[in-house]
């Protein structure tokens, strides 16, 4: 049943009021006055408090954190883990956690144009830092973390990119990594498919570079519908408005400072530039690691030898600025892919057969990108096979996507102890899996070489397989779980939750 999105009536519309939500809420942020170096302390502290996610363990689900006191750059606060854990962004968005794939989904369907704020400026403007001063310095200016020692250098890693097509004038907003690489310029890395290095291609083939916004610090809703990707939101197809339809009022854009192109009005930053035609870079030039940053999968990606360039001409900020960061591997990269990932594949597998599946996870193991697990719901002989049809539609409403777990509707596909408990029980791996090779999948993932496998052309191309530990109908009977009597705890234990 189709779920319309409804307004939060603890209103947020921007970072500081989700940040007042979650302080409102027992266990759901923390911050603190100790003096830490962004340059991988921050990141090093945050990964035992609440980052999860594929980081390296020992890790946990956990608050968000604010941190007040950022070594060499006073007056800037820098807070992570605003959506490290699906309760949370349940929270955000008024939204019971087993339900965000539907509300986002419907989201798609109900979606509100953004507007744009004419003749004032806006709260993301209170403050103007142009290039063109002698003093202007990214690297000092603004507290860009380190995840770890090794990267390549201070990153943006929760900027929101807008830029629009050179010639339909249509708009995209899209989050990429941003690397520092120099005292006005950033290094930007675009996977391919990405509506913006459409446009950037277009502007490359004409010569002109391509005005691009960074906003950093928005309202959730924002961040999270801005990881929408066809087929959901084709070229042309704006997630603002899908932001708008969460939160049933229009995103706000204002005119950019330095450039011709907008901005989220109520960012806490926003780094106006260009990206430039036929200028590359080496993402590590300043390091000389090898290494680019960590990423979903859980491990660090390489440095890029030849990324785009964007010339920053302008930095504008509310006062005493909040910059927000992730970890790469975190929970928060899960949430932001993930819930947008099941949106999809269940719009697509609905419209194929309504009713069949009942609802889609896309699991943490897998960054919200390369896992999906599936409970599908046989009703008759007929749906027999039907549900890895299911699966074979999930490949295609998700093309990152590398694995399907095919599950019975008395499976919880958000207890993973569940999932493997039916694929010990209901699975049989000569009958029950599927293999699809030679399929594009996402290059982050380090097994999809040449070198991992000789079935792989080149990099980022996997073999998609599908697991299917569903009971075939005809011996549901045989299959049935143990039955408990239901009882009221709350007699026994009145503070059970």
């Amino acid at each position: 049943m189709s779920e319309q999105p409804q307004n939060n009536p603890k209103q947020v519309y921007d970072l500081r009021s989700a940040i007042a939500l979650l302080e409102n809420i027992a266990g759901e942020f923390v911050s603190t006055d100790v003096a830490v170096d962004p340059n991988a302390e921050l990141s090093g502290v945050y990964r035992y408090v609440g980052a999860g996610g594929t980081c390296q363990r020992p890790t946990r689900k956990g608050p968000a954190m604010m941190f007040n006191n950022i070594i060499g750059f006073p007056g800037v606060r820098v807070v992570t883990g605003i959506m490290s854990t699906r309760e949370r962004v349940g929270h955000l968005l008024n939204c019971q956690p087993d339900r965000l794939g539907f509300l986002l989904k419907d989201s798609v369907s109900h979606a509100i144009t953004p507007v744009v704020i004419k003749d004032q400026r806006a709260v993301c403007q209170e403050v103007v830092h142009l290039a063109s001063d002698p003093d202007f310095d990214l690297r000092t200016l603004l507290p860009a973390p380190t995840n770890t020692e090794e990267d390549a250098g201070p990153y943006f890693t929760m900027g929101l990119c807008y830029a629009s097509d050179p010639d339909t004038h249509e708009s995209d907003i899209t989050i990429h990594r941003l690397c520092i690489q120099s005292r006005d310029e950033l290094s930007m890395w675009l996977t391919p498919g990405r509506h913006i290095d459409a446009f950037r291609e277009k502007a490359e083939k004409a010569g002109r570079p391509l005005p691009i916004s960074i906003s950093i610090g928005v309202d959730p809703a924002i961040e999270i519908a801005a990881c929408f990707e066809p087929p959901t939101t084709p070229l042309g197809f704006n997630e603002l408005s899908i932001a708008g339809a969460l939160r049933g009022k229009a995103v706000e854009l204002i005119n950019c400072v330095s450039i011709n192109e907008r901005a989220i009005a109520h960012a806490e930053i926003v780094i106006e530039g260009e990206l430039l035609p036929t200028v590359r870079v080496r993402e590590d030039q300043n390091t000389h690691t090898g290494k680019a940053m960590p990423e979903f999968p859980g491990y660090t990606g390489e440095a890029k030898q030849a990324l785009p360039v964007i010339k920053v001409k302008a930095v504008t900020h509310r006062k005493h600025p909040i910059l927000q960061t992730t970890l790469g591997p975190s929970g928060e990269h899960v949430n932001m892919a993930g819930i947008p990932t099941e949106a999809s594949i269940l719009d697509m597998i609905e419209r194929a057969m309504p009713g069949r599946v009942l609802n889609v996870h896309a699991h943490t193991s897998g960054g919200g990108k390369l896992l999906a697990v599936i409970q599908f719901k046989k009703s008759s002989p007929v749906d027999e096979g039907r549900q890895r049809q299911a699966a074979i539609l999930a490949f295609a409403a998700f093309s990152e996507l590398k694995h399907v777990i095919l599950v019975d509707e008395d499976v919880d596909i958000f207890d993973t102890d569940d999932i493997l408990w039916a694929m010990q029980t209901r699975y049989q791996g000569d009958v029950d899996t599927i293999f699809i090779p030679g399929v594009r999948c996402h290059p982050l993932d380090p097994s999809q070489t040449p070198e991992y496998s000789p079935s792989i052309l080149q990099q980022g191309v996997s073999c998609k397989t599908i697991f299917d530990c569903t009971v075939p109908y005809h011996l549901k009977s045989s299959f049935e779980r143990s039955k408990f009597k239901q009882v009221d705890v709350r007699k026994f234990l009145p503070d059970f939750k």
